[in-house]
């Protein structure tokens, strides 16, 4: 997809289709995008890819040369995920917290021999919870978490519980402990704009609520 503005008919106005938000506040020329050696595949819900005004999933996607978006609940016949998947060629893991989830602060999920496979999932904890129940061969990976200090910064947006993130901040997270383990070997230094898109948002809707 092209970063100019497209003509949407049914809105009136001119919107991007690449980081599907308004032309007015598109975000594409503030997004530096990271080659990793891990592929990262984006699970999106309906509800989400419609959020133009806070969604982060279509950021963490262009942010990420080697990831792809899928929007659906029920992935269970999506010939791509069951590709992938089926792939003895990679090991699959769904970033998600459970009591039984491998904490990347701690732990490497590195196979000798296997392509690493993340898959995220860009929902509310609620919607997230009804997608992976319903996709079982999703629900039945592995799962990754992480632990942190950090607050969200989606200032205009009220998160569930104080710890949690929005998908471009997890996946921030994620990227910098993967590096930890040395299984990523990117610049540091370009982590340090990854946020850049998803800051830039958040400064342009506080500037908008308080006009």
């Amino acid at each position: 997809m092209s970063k100019k503005a497209i003509p949407n008919t049914h809105i009136k106005r001119d919107f991007c289709y690449n980081c599907y938000r308004p032309a007015s506040s598109c975000m594409c020329s503030h997004i530096q995008a990271i080659e990793t050696k891990t592929r990262f595949v984006i699970l999106m819900h309906p509800k989400e890819f419609r959020k133009t005004k806070n969604g982060t999933g279509h950021f963490t996607n262009l942010s990420l040369s080697n990831c792809e978006l899928h929007v659906g609940i029920d992935f269970s016949n999506n010939t791509k995920i069951n590709t992938i998947l089926s792939d003895t060629n990679n090991a699959c893991y769904v970033v998600y917290p459970s009591h039984t989830s491998i904490n990347l602060n701690t732990s490497s999920i590195e196979k000798e021999g296997k392509n690493t496979v993340l898959f995220l999932i860009d929902a509310t904890w609620s919607c997230s919870k009804s997608m992976l129940l319903q996709s079982p061969a999703l629900n039945a990976l592995d799962k990754v978490s992480f632990t942190h200090t950090k607050t969200s910064d989606f200032k205009f947006k009220t998160q569930p519980k104080d710890y949690c993130l929005s998908t471009i901040e997890s996946t921030l997270c994620v990227l910098k402990l993967l590096k930890k383990h040395k299984y990523e070997h990117f610049e540091s230094k370009s982590l340090k704009y990854f946020l850049r898109p998803f800051e830039k948002m958040v400064e342009y809707q506080v500037s908008c609520a308080s006009t």
